[in-house]
């Protein structure tokens, strides 16, 4: 289920149903679930863009909160035995002092995008104490590979690797210096398809645990799409944190999950994507 807003009906195999509903019209997702009484769902609604959660708080809160309630409400009301939900490990924590971060490190949002996504995390939790509702909460790295939109504000290695293959100059956000983890989507599907049979209600970081700058990031794509172009340096945005890294061991001891690809290869196969699909037809 998509409403297309960001989502492109091209990236589903054409053997897989597309039920194009927006998750806050309730009586469209009550319909939906009650024609498929789904076993499990896979929640990963939601927007995305650090600043506009700045701009549009309002927007912000219902596509991320609000939406997910309504998820959450249709869920306990046709019995659906888990939800597994998506939430973010760079930016519910703030700026933690310890790195690799754990689960069990307080969540200091600095951003309201992050303050959403934290929300649902903890609407999950009382839903299960009052319904019992089970959930698998995961808390994403940046996520980066083939097919990410390049025109958002996320996913970095695609927007730089679609600007240095039209010949463009990039820009870094800061100094350079900025962390975050990334994480191949080939080890995110995986992580999420060991979550279908595990039983217990958790709370899981993904990720390598690896802090990677943005100038290393930057020089990657580059050296991959070949070229050498230098990047500008633009002020840092408002809510975006300095650093951040995973601990994924929890993930690793329960769901025998660890990631596979490395962050050279994944960038290679990314890159390697984009000019296949800028190649003049």
């Amino acid at each position: 289920m998509d409403n297309l807003s960001a989502g492109k009906r091209e990236n589903l195999s054409k053997e897989i149903p597309l039920h194009e509903i927006d998750v806050l019209d309730e009586a469209a997702l009550d319909s939906l679930f009650c024609d498929l009484r789904p076993e499990i769902v896979s929640h990963h609604a939601a927007q995305v863009n650090v600043r506009l959660s700045w701009d549009k708080p309002q927007y912000d809160a219902r596509t991320n909160i609000f939406a997910s309630l309504a998820v959450l409400r249709q869920a306990v009301k046709w019995q659906t035995k888990k939800i597994i939900y998506s939430s973010s490990g760079g930016a519910i924590y703030g700026e933690p002092t310890r790195f690799p971060v754990k689960e069990d490190c307080l969540p200091q949002p600095l951003s309201n995008y992050g303050v959403s996504k934290y929300t649902v995390e903890l609407y999950l939790r009382s839903f299960y104490e009052s319904s019992g509702q089970r959930y698998i909460i995961f808390r994403y790295p940046n996520i980066y590979g083939p097919r990410q939109d390049p025109k958002g504000e996320a996913g970095v290695v695609a927007i730089f690797a679609v600007q240095m293959l039209k010949g463009e100059q990039p820009r870094i956000f800061g100094d350079g210096n900025k962390t975050r983890d990334y994480l191949f989507i080939d080890d995110l599907v995986d992580a999420n398809l060991r979550a279908l049979d595990y039983e217990q209600c958790a709370v899981f970081n993904l990720g390598w645990g690896k802090e990677i700058k943005d100038s290393e990031v930057f020089r990657t794509v580059r050296d991959a799409v070949g070229t050498v172009v230098e990047p500008v340096f633009e002020q840092k945005r408002p809510g975006e944190i300095d650093r951040i890294c995973l601990d994924a061991a929890l993930a690793r001891n329960s769901l025998g999950w660890q990631p596979k690809v490395e962050f050279r290869k994944g960038v290679e196969r990314t890159v390697t994507y984009w000019k296949e699909q800028l190649r003049p037809t």
